[in-house]
C-alpha cells in the first residue's frame, strides 16, 4: 500500500489525478467522492490509499490546469508503480526521496505533459 497526499491543486486538477489512480489501481477514492475546498483560501490536502497491482491499465496524458504536488509514501513496489501511473499520464518533476527499510517517499509536482 501507499499514501498519496495533494496540494496546492485546483479540485479539477487533484480530480483528474485521482482519476488516473482509479483507472490504474484499487484506490480507498470512489469516483463519487466529492473534493471541496476550504473556505477563506485554506490549504488543502487530499489523500488516497492505493494498492499494487500485477497489471496495471496505462492512461493517456491528462491535461491539468495548473501543477500539482504529491507526496508519495509507503511499500517501495507500491511507491513505484504509482510513480510510473503518474509519470504516463503527467509530466512530473521528482523534487526529493527518502528511502527507508521497506518504505520509500517521493516528493513530486505534476504538470501537463507538453
Amino acid at each position: 500500500m501507499a499514501t498519496v497526499s495533494l496540494t496546492g491543486a485546483s479540485k479539477q486538477d487533484t480530480a483528474a489525478v485521482f482519476g488516473v489512480l482509479r483507472t490504474a489501481f484499487a484506490t480507498d477514492r470512489s469516483s463519487g467522492d466529492l473534493l471541496e475546498e476550504q473556505p477563506g483560501g485554506h490549504s488543502v490536502v487530499w489523500s488516497a490509499e492505493s494498492g499494487p497491482s500485477q497489471e496495471w491499465i496505462p492512461t493517456d496524458p491528462i491535461p491539468l490546469e495548473g501543477s500539482v504536488a504529491a507526496m508519495l509514501q509507503g511499500a517501495q513496489v507500491a511507491v513505484d508503480q504509482l510513480r510510473g501511473a503518474l509519470c504516463v499520464a503527467f509530466a512530473v518533476d521528482e523534487r526529493g526521496t527518502a528511502s527507508g527499510d521497506q518504505e520509500q517517499e517521493g516528493d513530486l509536482r505534476l504538470t501537463t505533459k507538453r
